[in-house]
C-alpha cells in the first residue's frame, strides 16, 4: 500500500457576471488564504473556478460565509520533468489502467519541473495512485500546498 497524497480541491460556482471572479479573490485574500493552484471553466450562465490552496478548511468557509456555493473534492499531484513527453507519460500510464482522467491542469514548478493535477473518480483514486507510484511517476505530498 502506497501513502496516500489526496490533495483537497475546492470547486467555486461562480455566475459569470462581472465581478464575481474579484468577490471571491478578495474574501481570499482578507482571510490570508493563498492560491497555489487553479483552474476556470466557463460557460455562458457560470463558471467553476478550481482551486487548491494553504488552507482549505478555511477558505471553504470564508467562501461559503459570502454566499458561495463550494464543493471539496480529492485530486492526485503528480511532479514530471518540464519537457515534450512528461504530460504523455502520466496519461499513458493512467489509460493503460483503465483509469479515466475527469480533468487536469497544471503549473510550471520550477525551471526543470512541472505539477499536473488530475481529478478522477474517488473510486479509482488509491488505484491511480498506485499505478503512478509503481510507473516511476513523483507523488506530491499534501504538503507542497499546504501551511
Amino acid at each position: 500500500m502506497i501513502k496516500r497524497y489526496g490533495i483537497k480541491q475546492l470547486s467555486i460556482f461562480l455566475e459569470n457576471r462581472k465581478g464575481r471572479l474579484l468577490e471571491v479573490t478578495e474574501a481570499l485574500k482578507d482571510a490570508s488564504i493563498n492560491i497555489r493552484a487553479l483552474a476556470l471553466a466557463e460557460s455562458a450562465e457560470f463558471g467553476i473556478l478550481r482551486l487548491v490552496v494553504n488552507n482549505p478548511e478555511k477558505a471553504k468557509s470564508v467562501l461559503a460565509s459570502h454566499g458561495f456555493t463550494v464543493m471539496e473534492q480529492e485530486v492526485l499531484a503528480v511532479e514530471v520533468v518540464d519537457e515534450p513527453g512528461g504530460f504523455y507519460h502520466v496519461v499513458k500510464l493512467l489509460t493503460d489502467n483503465d483509469i479515466n482522467v475527469d480533468y487536469t491542469y497544471a503549473f510550471v514548478g520550477g525551471e526543470t519541473r512541472a505539477i499536473l493535477l488530475f481529478k478522477v473518480s474517488s473510486e479509482s483514486l488509491e488505484k491511480a495512485m498506485s499505478v503512478l507510484s509503481n510507473g516511476g511517476v513523483t507523488l506530491v505530498e499534501p504538503m507542497f500546498f499546504y501551511d
